[in-house]
């Protein structure tokens, strides 16, 4: 069984609580002996993947199936084209190198709900989203690759794994891939 989960904002990848204030995937009524594939912070949304089959994980996130993950990411200031290109070519985050990958300001700017809670607001700075397409998941990654480059992440959503989109599910909800859209992930 492969289920694909729209993780709302506040919800830890794992059944089991973590002494945290965050909710935990329990509540969402999945079925029984599924586990996270992946991981996306408590402070992160979107997509995450749940499935019962042993193998599918290092299917899916070992660095070298190069399987793609996209995230909007919503952040403060808005980026040179320069600041999007020295993303594109890898950023030191720590002693880590990132790998080369797409970046680019996304255009017309998404409309999506706002989050509970609200993202911070300054009047002074605007905010502006841009898309990264990865190929690897370092911990909190993203959130250090626009820091990086001078522009903090405000909000975090990831919008597809492979070739299989979010869309418009609603946050909260999950349900089971079809042989169809399994066939986007592989």
């Amino acid at each position: 069984m492969l289920l694909a989960f729209h993780k709302p904002y506040g919800v830890i990848s794992q059944f089991t609580p973590d002494g945290s204030p965050n909710r935990t995937l329990a509540e969402f009524g999945f079925p029984k002996d599924v586990y996270p594939l992946g991981r996306l912070d408590a402070d992160s949304e979107g997509l995450l993947l749940l499935s019962d089959e042993p193998g599918l994980n290092t299917r899916l996130l070992d660095p070298k199936n190069a399987h793609t993950r996209c995230y909007w990411a919503q952040v403060e200031g808005i980026p040179t084209t320069a600041g999007l290109e020295k993303l594109s070519q890898g950023v030191s985050i720590g002693d880590h190198q990132t790998l080369p990958c797409r970046a680019w300001l996304l255009e017309p700017q998404p409309q999506l709900p706002p989050r509970d809670p609200p993202i911070r607001v300054r009047k002074t700075i605007p905010e502006c989203w841009i898309a990264l397409e990865l190929t690897e998941g370092k911990n909190r990654q993203v959130r250090k690759m626009t820091a990086a480059i001078g522009h903090p992440t405000l909000r975090l959503i990831r919008v597809r794994i492979g070739a299989l989109e979010l869309g418009d599910f609603k946050a909260g909800h999950w349900r089971e891939l079809s042989l169809a859209d399994r066939q986007l992930l592989f």
